[in-house]
């Protein structure tokens, strides 16, 4: 009746084996370390930037704990903060030998002291939000109104060429704010502009203006494109300032909305914060450019003969040279989007999408400059490097364009990554900054650990001393409970924060009720005059459907916070939906595993260590009764 297959507590010792194993990493702290990172876009960092700076850190007599590839960066770990100041200036020597022009970057961190084989395990710690562990909050405010005047160019832009399209004469197109005034011949002329505007511009606003004499058509965006115009650049910053944070090594980094037209920033753990500053607050630009070809160009790469005038020398990736001529063809302002495929021959490729006046422009460009080499440019810092230089093969029309040739999947995804994330799409502004230093973190985790700690002593004692030897089956059900916690949220890499620390104090007091029904069934089925075999499995059979229905309502609250809260909420909420599950694993299955094991074998079990089991004093019967009534007369 009370007994558990083997395969059932073959399951409970691999989720206790796997909880401690992942659990572990969160006891080691972190160690200092350097961190390398691309510092240019058309640069990127592979397994062979790893021995170089292996070298560059044994040629300055430092020892590593290790120097390994992780993602996008390669870090160095080290014991103390001195041998880490020294490593950053030695790799920076080594690796940035022009310091006006760093190809890399070279950062500060912190990392887990785990072991390498527990790392090897995939097992990594928890990180810890800015409340715990410190480090710089930014505010940034967004200039929508550049947002809206881009906008508002593009369109007049579009404007131009659509009535060009529709051989609609008109006496001059003018942005005037964030209005686009079109000046006409005549009220027919008028009209007919009108309606073609109307139904190519479904986010234009047109309205008549002027007099008979020089009638004017007044374009501005609508309410409603106003607030998509926003929001998409709100959205482009956003994943902008994700891909620049990923260059420092964040863990984590909190970066999302505030209000209609600002950011919030938060980077734990950052050490450099100059450094942060200068990363967020770079600029790129992209620009489209034909190449010279010519033999005055070709003399200038093979030896050193001036280049012509009206070029530039760039680097392609590879660090070949090659000879771009000043003009600019194109800009990023131009481009809508980038996505990487696959051509006609199966071979990978960019996709580009142009504006009206990009596509314009870029089919009379290829159209006059077939089988030449067209460089499409990223500058970051007044530096320009040249992402691709395709050969272009016929005129280009449509808005369309595909850029292939020799690079694989990888480098596909990458130069369209680059294309459309390069740039801000609206200047911002860091209107509010913060440093949070790591001993409010560690004052903050000292406490909220203590909290919990002592939450879980006081339930602990509580329940040995009513429960007895059920409390002490309760009790390690809710300490396994604690470590599959801890456990699945380093799994999940999830950031720990101060309101997920009361999302666990408050788990624990959950999963101990779970346990208390149980009890307290058991208690019940032995005042029935049950037997103690008996009374065990009723006592859970019965609490079962109570303990699932209770979690199942409260599961429902958190998911809703975790649906529709932001921040300290979602964190709390996380924490929280994931205590519920694992309580529900370990007061049941986990404790009744104890119980089985402990009382399941012994087949004339004559009592249960439960506490005072407190049974209702008998009833006297109708003998007694009557007895009781004529006494008093005797």
């Amino acid at each position: 009746m009370n007994r558990y297959p083997w395969w059932k507590y073959l399951i409970l010792a691999i989720a206790m084996v796997v909880g401690l194993l992942y659990t572990l990493p969160n006891f080691f702290g972190e160690a200092p370390a350097v961190q390398v990172s691309s510092g240019k876009a058309t640069l990127k960092v592979d397994a062979g930037l790893v021995p170089r700076v292996e070298q560059a850190l044994q040629a300055a007599g430092l020892k590593p704990d290790f120097v390994q590839l992780e993602g996008n960066s390669v870090r160095a770990r080290f014991g103390d903060t001195d041998t880490q100041l020294k490593a950053r200036d030695a790799i920076i020597r080594a690796l940035n030998p022009d310091p006006a022009d760093p190809s890399y970057i070279v950062a500060l961190n912190l990392v887990s002291r785990s072991p390498q084989w527990l790392t090897g395990l995939g097992a990594q710690p928890m990180y810890l939000g800015l409340d715990l562990r410190g480090g710089v909050h930014f505010l940034m405010q967004v200039d929508m109104a550049a947002a809206l005047t881009k906008k508002t160019e593009s369109l007049a832009g579009d404007v131009r060429t659509l009535l060009r399209d529709k051989s609609i004469r008109h006496a001059g197109i003018q942005r005037s704010g964030d209005a686009i005034e079109v000046r006409l011949r005549d009220r027919e002329t008028l009209t007919k502009a009108r309606e073609a505007l109307t139904l190519a511009q479904a986010d234009m606003l047109w309205t008549e203006a002027g007099d008979a004499a020089e009638p004017r058509l007044i374009g501005r965006i609508k309410p409603e494109a106003v607030r998509n115009v926003q929001q998409q650049a709100l959205t482009q910053n956003i994943n902008t300032l994700h891909n620049r944070i990923n260059e420092l090594g964040v863990a984590e980094p909190v970066i999302q909305q505030q209000g209609a037209d600002r950011v919030v920033v938060q980077l734990p753990g950052v050490q450099d914060v100059a450094k942060a500053k200068d990363i967020i607050g770079r600029t790129a630009t992209l620009e489209v450019r034909m190449v010279d070809d010519g033999p005055e160009a070709q003399a200038a790469l093979g030896g050193g003969a001036p280049v012509p005038f009206g070029t530039e020398r760039f680097l392609e990736r590879g660090g070949v040279p090659i000879i771009v001529k000043r003009q600019v063809v194109l800009t990023g302002e131009n481009l809508t989007d980038a996505q990487a495929g696959f051509d006609d021959n199966q071979q990978p490729a960019v996709h580009l999408t142009l504006d009206a006046r990009g596509a314009r422009i870029f089919r009379d460009v290829t159209r006059e400059n077939i089988n030449k080499r067209m460089a499409i440019l990223l500058f970051e810092k007044g530096k320009g490097e040249v992402v691709t230089a395709p050969v272009i093969r016929s005129e280009i029309g449509g808005g369309r364009v595909q850029i292939s040739g020799s690079m694989t999947p990888v480098e596909a995804a990458d130069t369209a990554l680059l294309l459309r994330a390069g740039s801000l799409a609206a200047p911002m502004e860091i209107i509010e900054e913060r440093l949070i230093g790591p001993s409010l973190g560690a004052e903050n985790i000292a406490k909220g650990f203590d909290s919990v700690l002592y939450g879980f002593l006081a339930i602990a004692v509580f329940m040995c001393a009513y429960y007895m030897l059920f409390g002490v089956f309760s009790t390690l059900a809710l300490g396994v409970n604690l470590l599959l916690l801890v456990a699945i949220l380093s799994m999940m890499q999830a950031t720990l924060t101060l309101p997920g620390i009361a999302a666990i104090a408050l788990v624990l007091g959950m999963a101990i009720d779970a346990n208390v029904l149980i009890n307290e069934r058991v208690r019940e089925e032995l005042r029935a005059g049950a037997s103690p075999q008996k009374a065990i499995h009723m006592g859970y059979e019965a609490a079962w459907g109570t303990i699932l229905d209770s979690n199942v309502t409260t599961l429902i609250a958190g998911v809703a916070l975790l649906a529709f809260g932001s921040g300290p909420v979602r964190g709390f909420a996380v924490v929280h939906c994931l205590g519920i599950l694992t309580s529900m694993f370990s007061a049941v299955l986990f404790s009744r595993g104890l119980v089985n094991l402990w009382y399941g074998r012994k087949k004339k079990l004559q009592g249960v260590s439960i506490g005072q089991v407190w049974k209702p004093a008998a009833q006297p019967g109708p003998a007694d009764a009557a007895s009781a009534v004529t006494s008093p007369k005797a």
